[in-house]
């Protein structure tokens, strides 16, 4: 069985829109995107160990997005070869079949209990990249294993949160952290109790 795991790029107040490009997602008039790029160090991508690579799990507006960046990159960034290559699941109820990045797998149905299955059947992990929403929809089920979370130093003041008002009772407990030599902290936690 593999695991589910949240790799997020965050600032201190928890923002975690358009981090990647001022166009990425400018919803509610966000005026600060791209705002992780300065913080970059080579050392916040780690291969897995073992070199096996994970399967991914998107929201619809990420997947949209990494499709419109990621499939035509050929400037050697070494998350271009992870993105195109692995298994991609995609949770949405509006997008038509078949999806059009290569690998990649529509769960529109009740998307709890696809994930669920997704997690007993694959020997592979499951990585959620971006996808606030779907980690939401995935928090009071209790999916979610381990939390990799890039916190940026910056206070944006405004914008969408990993954890918005209203999101479930979580404990957590932290087992490594990181520096990067920008000032990023790669912190890992593990749920401790079931989230209420």
């Amino acid at each position: 069985m593999g695991k589910i795991i949240v790799n997020m790029s965050l600032t201190l107040d928890g923002v975690i829109q358009a981090p990647g490009r001022p166009d990425e997602d400018t919803r509610g008039g966000f005026a600060h995107g791209g705002w992780a790029l300065p913080y970059f160090d080579p050392m916040m991508f780690n291969p897995p160990a073992d070199g096996k690579m994970p399967d991914l799990l998107f929201g619809r507006r990420t997947y949209e997005d990494f499709y419109q960046v990621w499939p035509n990159r050929n400037d050697g960034n070494p998350f271009t070869e992870v993105l195109n290559n692995s298994q991609k699941y995609v949770a949405s109820t509006s997008l038509p079949e078949p999806l059009p990045w290569m690998n990649s797998t529509l769960l529109n149905s009740d998307v709890p209990a696809a994930v669920a299955r997704l997690k007993q059947q694959s020997d592979n992990n499951l990585v959620i990249l971006g996808s606030g929403a779907l980690i939401q929809s995935l928090l009071p089920h209790n999916l979610i294993d381990e939390f990799v979370l890039s916190i940026h130093p910056l206070i944006l003041g405004t914008g969408h949160r990993l954890f918005p008002d209203g999101s479930p009772f979580a404990a957590l407990k932290l087992v490594d952290t990181k520096v990067a030599s920008t000032g990023v902290v790669i912190a890992t936690y593990h749920p401790t109790e079931p989230i209420s």
